[in-house]
């Protein structure tokens, strides 16, 4: 039998590059090897969108469509809605009694986001909200509820893997061998960089390319790329290293060409425009192909409510059963 997977994306805007090279190539080569379980988060995107839920359900099928699009075979991989799993809310709930929140707010991953968002530190923290402060308890429970053996995670998200971990053996000390401590599958590539030079290329940074721009958005994004400071004219010798338009082209630039981009840069024969429009080039027909998958679904509304449908009911099934066993063994199935 194939070993259990499972991954969650948080539904609060289209996927881009980054998450494109960050994870989705890794979880279209997964879906081969594993009984995989793909999460559309919205519980735990409510816990800073908890104003604006139209965005979140927006956002669900939005993303299911992304996920589609870049070869994710609902035939092969479980997609389904975490709010339609009560069985995960219930087993938060028995874990928040596992955990203190000094320990959360230890977590080095929750405390890079809380200082992300400084507004939550009003009132000396009394504004970071509860669902913010436990959604690694609520992580814990997406994983443990369909028996997660295996999560793929980059080396940021490892504190918040350790955490489940904490919560399992905790739980198995105290109610008996139940539950399955997950291990991580580390992501094989590094973090994208944004067009700017920034480390994390993010929707809210406004440096990402999104796997639905338009031709257009990703000709005027190119274009405002940063480059190296030092080539002021189209002559001058350049950096290519510290150059945001050669760090794309090596993502989507054949071998050939690509050796091209660097030599002439290097050289000072090669002007940024005329660079930033080969890339403009290459970009979009790397995208073409996603985006024609993507156009089918977009024409068929249905159909991706239809995977979803058949993604969540088998995820419940699951959840269920797995539920009972927890609940047995903590003498609370009456």
């Amino acid at each position: 039998m194939k070993k259990t997977i499972l991954t969650g994306l948080r539904p609060t805007g289209n996927l881009h590059l980054g998450h494109l090279f960050g994870a989705g190539i890794n979880y279209v080569k997964m879906q081969e090897d594993y009984d995989f379980f793909l999460e559309i988060a919205d519980v735990q995107a409510l816990t800073d969108n908890f104003e604006n839920p139209e965005k979140v359900r927006y956002n669900v099928y939005e993303i299911t469509k992304d996920l589609l699009a870049i070869g994710i075979d609902p035939k092969k991989v479980h997609i389904f809605i975490q709010s339609k799993i009560p069985e995960i809310a219930e087993l938060t709930i028995f874990y928040s009694n596992l955990v203190t929140v000094s320990r959360l707010f230890r977590n080095p991953t929750v405390k890079n986001e809380v200082s992300q968002k400084k507004e939550l530190f009003g009132n000396d923290g009394e504004s970071i909200t509860y669902g913010f402060l436990g959604y690694p308890v609520s992580q814990a429970a997406d994983i443990t509820v369909f028996n997660g053996e295996y999560v793929p995670v980059g080396d940021d998200q490892l504190p918040l893997l350790e955490q489940c971990r904490e919560i399992v053996r905790k739980f198995n000390n105290i109610y008996g061998e139940v539950l399955t401590e997950p291990q991580q599958v580390l992501s094989t590539t590094s973090r994208l960089k944004g067009l700017d030079g920034n480390e994390k290329m993010g929707k809210s940074l406004g440096n990402a390319i999104f796997l639905v721009d338009d031709e257009e958005t990703i000709s005027k994004k190119v274009m405002a790329a940063v480059t190296d400071p030092q080539k002021i004219k189209k002559d001058d010798k350049a950096n290519p290293n510290i150059c945001m338009v050669y760090y794309y082209h090596k993502l989507v630039t054949k071998e050939d060409q690509l050796k091209t981009v660097c030599q002439e840069c290097k050289n000072g024969t090669r002007g940024c425009v005329q660079c930033k429009k080969e890339l403009i080039n290459n970009l979009n027909q790397f995208l073409k192909p996603i985006k024609d998958r993507r156009k089918q679904y977009e024409e068929n509304p249905n159909l991706v409510k239809e995977i979803l449908n058949e993604g969540t009911n088998y995820a419940k099934n699951i959840a269920k059963e797995n539920m009972q066993k927890i609940k047995e063994a903590m003498k609370i199935d009456y």
